[in-house]
């Protein structure tokens, strides 16, 4: 393992030290001590009795070093570990979600969201659930492509989820099988064990034409152990919507026969989302899925050393107590 020194609140020290360096100068140059005239003053000096001791220095820099050392505490330091790998519960899953056109509809009359927009918002809900699991995204309409790879980070995967929009890449066609190969892809290099690499794949229509035949996807997922749950989203029957420029247009229809073959050959699971309620069941559902323990990458781990320093300032002022009042106190 690779580790580098860091202070969590490095500021306190631009603070602190300079103004520790001031209070130092300003002691050291302004500040007098008392002085006490005697008459036998002389006399002690003469005979080699009186004593120049600097005790008084040593006193001022343990209390120096004290507080240089409680400055080092408020700031925090930490050894950072660049890239260590730790024993967690979880699974690999790549979201591949649907961005065709026809994802800006809406399925229900009193919801406004387009089904792109439900998706990705309960996408969110369901990876802000799984703390320990790798997660991924695929994107697909008349391409495919690999938005993110598997990553524990998932500020920086909402983030990205946050962005999708219709018109990412050409939203002209659903190459549903290419998006699958593409996912594949992503987990190949994962251990294969289909309980610990998942795919969930969100649709609302039927391959277009130039896709890859489903069935190629589905051997290299079974080959590879890989788990695919199916989610369709609109209907499964015949449907029609009135469009403001083209008048009645027919909703896409869920290929339910596919998704629900998908799922039954790789082990995993079809599910119809009819309306945002129904998406949400559906992700609540696949939370459920088994969870193995692997070892996964953790970048940037922090461990907080401040017993060291604690232990420092302790020492400093016993010792700074016991000099001052059991050994210096007389003199």
């Amino acid at each position: 393992m690779e580790f580098m020194f860091r202070f969590a609140y490095p500021f306190v020290l631009y603070l602190f030290l300079p103004s520790l360096i001031i209070l130092a100068f300003i002691r050291l140059r302004w500040a007098r001590q008392a002085r006490y005239r005697y008459s036998l003053a002389s006399e002690f000096k003469q005979s080699g009795l009186a004593s120049n001791h600097p005790y008084k220095k040593i006193l001022f820099v343990l209390r120096m070093l004290s507080l240089l050392g409680i400055a080092f505490l408020i700031a925090r330091p930490q050894l950072v570990d660049l890239q260590s790998k730790v024993k967690v519960e979880g699974i690999n899953i790549i979201l591949t979600l649907d961005i065709s056109g026809s994802m800006h509809l809406q399925d229900d009359e009193n919801d406004n969201r387009s089904r792109i927009n439900v998706a990705k918002e309960e996408a969110i809900r369901f990876i802000n659930k799984r703390d320990n699991d790798a997660i991924g995204l695929v994107l697909f309409a008349n391409d495919a492509i690999s938005r993110c790879p598997l990553t524990l980070d998932k500020k920086i995967l909402n983030s990205i989820i946050e962005e999708v929009d219709i018109g990412t890449i050409n939203p002209d066609g659903t190459l549903l099988a290419r998006g699958l190969i593409t996912a594949i892809n992503r987990l190949r290099k994962t251990k294969a064990n289909a309980r610990s690499n998942i795919i969930i794949l969100l649709t609302d229509g039927t391959p277009s034409e130039g896709d890859l035949d489903p069935t190629v996807a589905i051997e290299v997922a079974k080959q590879l152990g890989i788990k695919i749950y199916t989610v369709g989203i609109g209907s499964d029957t015949d449907k029609v919507f009135m469009h403001p420029f083209y008048g009645i247009v027919a909703y896409p229809k869920v290929n339910k026969e596919l998704l629900s073959n998908i799922a039954k050959e790789t082990g995993g699971k079809f599910f119809l989302a009819n309306n945002p309620q129904d998406m949400r069941a559906i992700y609540d559902t696949i939370d459920q899925l088994e969870k193995i323990e692997q070892e996964m990458p953790l970048f940037s781990h922090y461990y907080d050393i401040f017993m060291p320093f604690l232990w420092f300032v302790f020492i400093l002022l016993v010792l700074e107590l016991f000099l001052s009042s059991l050994i210096w106190f007389g003199i």
